[in-house]
């Protein structure tokens, strides 16, 4: 079952993550998609850089899913707000309203702090997507 959009609800779903959330908590949390079974999944580097976020992620109590479901609902809302936003930026000034210049980048502050705080709930440090770092190739 997939969450509700909203993170207030009163009874939200709290049985495993399905694999439609799965993806949206490793895009929120800045991890690289995950590839199919024949990826390269079942390598020592997998394991080594994304096994112990698998096991962790796959392994909460019912009641830390469903905070885990509102935390997403927030993060979704919030990068909806993001794309929202554009649609004020060809407008810099009309009639008393004056457009707020820096509202696209305090949004994506705002939106990059609630996927923060999902990672810091889950005890997983942020993906390299979330951080601004790259991924290291090893040979």
């Amino acid at each position: 079952m997939t969450p509700p959009d909203c993170a207030c609800d009163d009874e939200p779903y709290n049985g495993p993550l399905s694999l439609e959330e799965l993806v949206q908590i490793r895009r929120m949390m800045g991890y690289p998609a995950f590839g199919g079974v024949n990826s390269g999944q079942q390598s020592w580097r997998f394991f080594q850089a994304y096994g112990f976020n698998e096991w962790r992620i796959r392994n909460m109590s019912p009641d830390e899913y469903m905070q885990i479901r509102r935390h997403l609902a927030d993060c979704h809302r919030l990068e909806r707000e993001v794309y929202g936003a554009s649609g004020n930026l060809d407008t810099d000034q009309a009639a008393v309203w004056t457009r707020n210049k820096s509202e696209v980048s305090d949004r994506i502050g705002i939106y990059r702090w609630a996927r923060m705080q999902l990672c810091q709930f889950m005890g997983i440090p942020p993906g390299p997507g979330l951080t601004g770092r790259g991924t290291a190739i090893v040979i």
